[in-house]
């Protein structure tokens, strides 16, 4: 076990820079964004997460069950079913990332703003 271990994300081989990259890569956040708002079948959670690939999707979904972060649940039925939902680390993760997409979201107008400030500073000069 690892629990004697001191972990810093800053160190280059520390194996939290790969969890780190997981849950803030693209898709990863958004997956767990997704997955915060309840249990997903495969394709229901590939239409919530507008824009991912069939392929990055699963592959997303394997390095987050990997890490803990999230629980695949395969049911006995015919046609198969497959169920994604948070792991409790993995709803501890998601509630902070979502913290985060919240502010990002509600301060856009900032942002935008300060895109256009700097586009405009940086416009090539004409004449």
């Amino acid at each position: 076990m690892t629990d004697d271990l001191a972990f810093d994300v800053f160190a280059r081989g520390c194996a939290s820079r790969v969890t780190l990259e997981h849950v803030t890569g693209r898709w990863g956040g958004l997956t767990l964004g997704a997955l915060h708002e309840g249990s997903f079948r495969f394709n229901e959670l590939r239409r919530r997460v507008d824009g991912v690939s069939e392929k990055m999707l699963a592959q997303t979904l394997h390095a987050l069950e990997r890490d803990g972060l999230v629980h695949r649940e395969a049911q006995p039925v015919n046609p198969p079913r497959v169920d994604y939902r948070l792991t409790p680390l993995g709803r501890e993760v998601a509630e902070r990332l979502v913290g985060l997409i919240e502010l990002v979201e509600g301060r856009m107008p900032e942002i935008v703003a300060a895109r256009e400030a700097y586009d405009a500073g940086r416009a090539p000069v004409t004449g």
